[in-house]
């Protein structure tokens, strides 16, 4: 059984804003222009490699791009159709990749095999996680790590949890709670077939106590499973976040150097575990997502179930369009959201919402100085001093970010959504994060090379 308190230290609660879409059931829409999918930005970890050519027919379902190393995943098509060019295109966070334009045919015509149920209980362990591979799924819960190696630890048998993060705690989002409410037995189902693989893992439904509805279907649905329970936790932001679900959970501790199965804990994203149900149970890749339209600007706020590659510009359309020009337009959440500088970007693996924003709340409230308050160490779920922080982050003082355990921060926002003074806390953070991480990898390639020059002269010498 789970051991946990059901919550964490520090943390923040902002207006959650899920009344505008939670109650509107999840509408199933098609694209209606060239389908655009993105090499970079679908995943952690190295960039997919096209393997189909401009001219090519290709089906939905079928592989177009495979994994560039071993933390990649494959992507694939979410039409049938004809692949129109292979050029640079921008992508939710506002850079630029290389990406595979399709020309929908209209016709959705599946590729061979796509579609065909699976009992996974005669599966082998190798030929779940080859499925899982196979499908391209990853973490949708915005990180993007891909699934079939988070499923393959070192040891399978010290993961005592599988974890289906429901917590869905970023304000706004409702895409994870309409899943629940509307697909739980294809998430019940992902989980077991996650706990199939460790021989002593117990799978826990972690949903955050605003969703009390869902909370109580879960439960009812499995009613009788011997490893598979629900864990409802406090609301507070960010809940969700990997380190403070461990936590909340099992009373278990991570930290930045650690990876969850350190802590014998797999976490996976609601939809992800739906992803996995479908890639092992029904051979169907990772092809759609659930995404919420919403915000203050957006006429009918609501979740929609669109394919890969559709335009964000699209979305709106299936929400009644705009009451007004936002001020801001974010991909996904206004806590951990990347700002949008055009809608003319494609719906990815880790896209997760489209909020539009009547007003720009932070740029409405301009920074003053610091008071010394301690809200934002009160707020720190990392147990951090932002404050502290934010002087070496404005003297370019990477030491002593380091020394103050500046890495340990997850970009969540919390510090900034509690300051008085409207700091723009974790932009700075994040751009510290940034300037250490490209120090260390300068560093140990230069350790590397040195070591290789080393090398190499002895060899001369001999």
């Amino acid at each position: 059984m789970s051991t946990g308190t059901g919550t964490f230290q520090g943390g923040v609660h902002p207006f959650d804003g899920k009344s505008l879409s939670k109650d509107k059931p999840t509408l199933a829409v098609l694209p209606k222009g060239d389908l655009v999918f993105p090499l970079a930005g679908q995943n952690l970890g190295a960039p997919a490699k096209p393997i189909v050519n401009v001219g090519d027919q290709v089906l939905v379902g079928q592989r177009i791009a495979e994994a560039g190393g071993f933390i990649s995943a494959n992507i694939a098509c979410s039409v049938s159709g004809r692949v129109k060019a292979i050029t640079q295109h921008r992508i939710p966070n506002s850079g630029m990749s290389q990406a595979i334009i399709v020309e929908n045919d209209g016709q959705y015509t599946p590729a061979p095999g796509v579609g065909e149920k699976r009992d996974y209980t005669q599966m082998t362990k190798e030929e779940i996680r080859g499925a899982i591979k196979e499908a391209g799924v990853v973490g949708m819960g915005g990180a993007g790590f891909p699934t079939h190696v988070k499923m393959t630890p070192k040891d399978d048998s010290k993961i005592d949890y599988i974890i289906a993060n429901c917590a869905e705690c970023e304000p706004y989002l409702t895409s994870d709670y309409r899943m629940m409410l509307e697909e739980p037995e294809k998430l019940i189902t992902g989980l077991k077939v996650a706990v199939s693989l460790f021989p002593n893992a117990q799978g826990v439904i972690a949903v955050e106590d605003n969703k009390p509805d869902a909370i109580a279907l879960l439960q009812e649905k499995v009613n009788g499973e011997e490893k598979i329970s629900v864990m409802p936790l406090k609301t507070k932001y960010p809940q969700g976040s990997e380190r403070q679900l461990i936590y909340a959970v099992t009373g278990r501790k991570i930290n930045s150097s650690m990876l969850p199965a350190d802590a014998g804990c797999i976490v996976d994203n609601c939809d992800t575990l739906i992803a996995v149900y479908m890639a092992v149970c029904e051979s169907t890749p990772l092809i759609r997502r659930i995404v919420t339209v919403t915000g203050d600007a957006v006429k009918e706020p609501r979740n929609l179930n669109v394919k890969t590659g559709t335009l964000y510009s699209e979305l709106l359309e299936y929400a009644g369009g705009l009451t007004c020009e936002p001020e801001k337009v974010i991909s996904g959440g206004p806590m951990m959201g990347q700002a949008l500088v055009s809608l003319d970007v494609p719906v990815t693996k880790i896209s997760s919402a489209l909020l539009c924003m009547e007003k720009d709340m932070a740029a409405a409230n301009p920074t003053t100085a610091c008071i010394r308050c301690g809200r934002c160490v009160a707020a720190c779920p990392s147990r951090l001093v932002p404050q502290k922080m934010y002087i070496c982050a404005t003297h370019n003082d990477l030491d002593g970010f380091e020394k103050l355990n500046g890495m340990e921060c997850f970009e969540c926002g919390a510090c900034t959504y509690g300051c008085p003074a409207k700091i723009r806390l974790t932009q700075a953070f994040k751009q510290m994060r940034q300037a250490v991480g490209a120090r260390r990898r300068a560093q140990a390639a230069a350790a590397k090379a040195k070591q290789e020059a080393e090398a190499a002269k002895k060899a001369a010498e001999k």
